[in-house]
């Protein structure tokens, strides 16, 4: 049986063999870490991602906005143009689709996106509402970053803190029960955390600077970096000190059990960044207000381990996002 989230890398290797007919104007197709696709035009590239939104409800559609656009943003690319598929659960409130679409043109307006089509409708078995998007964003060809670029000896940048998305869903979705324990104010400063959820800021900053980019979501962290050297061929060495962690997320993790490092984590971002340039590209970061650091390095070797008081133990790959846990409680 497979597990809530993503589906395993292996599942996925079978599925990228079914891919419909060539086209030699695609510069990048599906595959394991790949956020998007880029499709030819002329000078410019046409950049496209799509993403549900399947763990929240409260604010479903600012995370539909913000998580489609972090994944063009990652290529380099500007967010444009961006499509949305409501799914309803039966007996829907007839106000809950207005209010959806309200919270995606008001987050689309934000970045400068045009909302061009979609669909909505109610639909039979489900117990919570779902929306897909797909964003459309353009960049010049030889602006692209892909996210296979990662190079051996590039350091592994990481922005903000893990676990941001998963933090803020958790406190909105079990706000009562965090009150009990925590008290107000520390649950309204996990709520908040909402709003870093955008990377459109530091992949603008990091793409003059990164081999590739890459916007960890389901997984987290953990996830993420899988992904990246997945999509690269690559392995890695993180310091599991040096990844950024959140009061607010340590404390709710440890409260459910959960692992901060492999909870669903959009707003922030991981960057392969040669090793000459991540120092400054961290301080361009810092300078701009963006918490930022160097936390491991990708390797020729395929070994993926982390570094614990010095020693170096393996890293594995998350087999279900952490967010699901507290769901199925």
């Amino acid at each position: 049986m497979l597990p809530a989230g993503k589906v395993p890398p292996e599942i996925l290797e079978k599925l990228f063999r079914t891919l419909g007919s060539e086209d030699e104007r695609v510069l990048l197709g599906p595959g394991t870490g790949i956020d998007f696709a880029a499709i030819s035009f002329g000078d410019k590239a046409i950049v496209a991602s799509t993403d549900p939104i399947t763990g929240a409800v409260e604010d479903i559609g600012f995370y539909a906005v913000h998580v489609n656009a972090n994944d063009i943003a990652v290529s380099g690319a500007r967010p444009r143009w961006f499509l949305v598929t409501i799914l309803l659960p039966e007996d829907s409130d007839g106000e809950l689709p207005v209010r959806i679409m309200g919270d995606i043109d008001r987050e689309a307006k934000k970045l400068g996106i045009s909302i061009v089509g979609g669909h909505t409708e109610v639909t039979s078995g489900l117990k919570r509402p779902i929306v897909v998007g797909t964003m459309l964003g353009e960049v010049e060809r030889g602006k692209l970053v892909t996210p296979n670029g990662a190079r051996p000896g590039d350091a592994i940048v990481m922005t903000k803190w893990a676990g941001l998305e998963g933090t803020s869903i958790i406190a909105r979705e079990r706000e009562e029960e965090l009150k009990n324990v925590f008290g107000e104010s520390f649950v309204e400063r996990a709520k908040a955390l909402i709003e870093y959820i955008s990377v459109l800021p530091e992949a603008m900053v990091l793409r003059e600077f990164a081999d590739a980019m890459h916007d960890p979501t389901e997984g987290g962290i953990a996830n993420g970096l899988h992904e990246m050297a997945d999509a690269s061929g690559l392995g890695f060495r993180v310091f599991l000190d040096r990844i950024p962690v959140r009061e607010e997320t340590a404390r709710i993790c440890e409260f459910y059990g959960l692992d901060p490092l492999a909870l669903i984590g959009s707003g922030s971002l991981l960057a392969a960044v040669p090793r000459d340039h991540a120092r400054f590209a961290v301080e361009r970061l810092l300078a701009k207000g963006i918490n930022a650091a160097v936390i491991g390095e990708f390797l020729a070797e395929k070994k993926r381990v982390a570094v614990i008081n010095g020693e170096e133990r393996p890293f594995p790959r998350p087999c279900s996002d952490e967010l699901w846990k507290v769901f199925r409680e």
